[in-house]
């Protein structure tokens, strides 16, 4: 048996996930032809979400995702981290190293997860709700990666791209619809061990798995 929906609620869920998939927002022509339905449905929907701010209209009329959805997302955040932790956890004792999830925000990189080794006598110090450019960093440079297809590798490496002495190692979170981030460890040495990166590459993996 089918389970009953609401045909103006998932209309309306459609309208954001095609402004979401646009930088140059919809007119309502270009909305009614890829939801198939007449102008006028479209001008009710608009205005709905309008009311709420999840949508806005320029001075074209094209209409764009609005504030609103932000405050929303925010609450994905904590989510998001209870997921990721028992795949951080692992990877931080395995490797010895602060693990941590990226997630992307806008034109930049944040930490919003992060999990540092319990028996080492040293480790690079990090902290959740760091940003740094998307171009910078081992977790921004996998994330890009993924974007436009994966290297060999599947990780990224980098040193001294965001603290002296430092290396990092990530991965990209693959297949998780609505989530742009990675897993990666950051630490302090001068070139990333060989096993680091596959290590780091499984991490992902059973972080997006726990996020499907």
């Amino acid at each position: 048996m089918t389970a009953e929906t609401s045909q103006t609620l998932d209309r309306g869920l459609r309208v954001l996930k095609l402004l979401a998939d646009t930088d140059h927002g919809l007119t309502v022509t270009e909305l009614s032809n890829k939801l198939g339905v007449n102008r006028t449905v479209v001008y009710r929907l608009l205005a709905t979400l309008e009311q709420h701010a999840l949508v806005r209209r320029d001075i074209g009329g094209r209409a764009r995702v609005g504030l609103g959805v932000l405050r929303l997302g925010r609450q994905v955040h904590p989510l998001v981290r209870e997921a990721a932790m028992p795949a951080l956890r692992a990877l931080a004792e395995d490797i010895g190293a602060t693990a941590h999830l990226t997630l992307v925000d806008g034109a930049e990189a944040l930490a919003v997860a992060v999990v540092e080794p319990t028996w080492t006598d040293y480790h690079v110090a990090y902290r959740a709700g760091f940003r740094h450019p998307l171009d910078r960093g081992a977790a921004g440079r996998a994330i890009l990666a993924a974007r436009n297809g994966l290297t060999d590798s599947g990780y990224a490496l980098t040193h001294g791209e965001l603290e002296a002495g430092a290396s990092g190692a990530a991965a990209p979170l693959l297949g998780v619809t609505g989530i742009e981030g990675s897993v990666g460890v950051v630490m302090l040495t001068d070139s990333v061990p060989e096993r680091v990166g596959p290590r780091v590459v499984e991490a992902a993996k059973e972080v997006a798995d726990a996020l499907r």
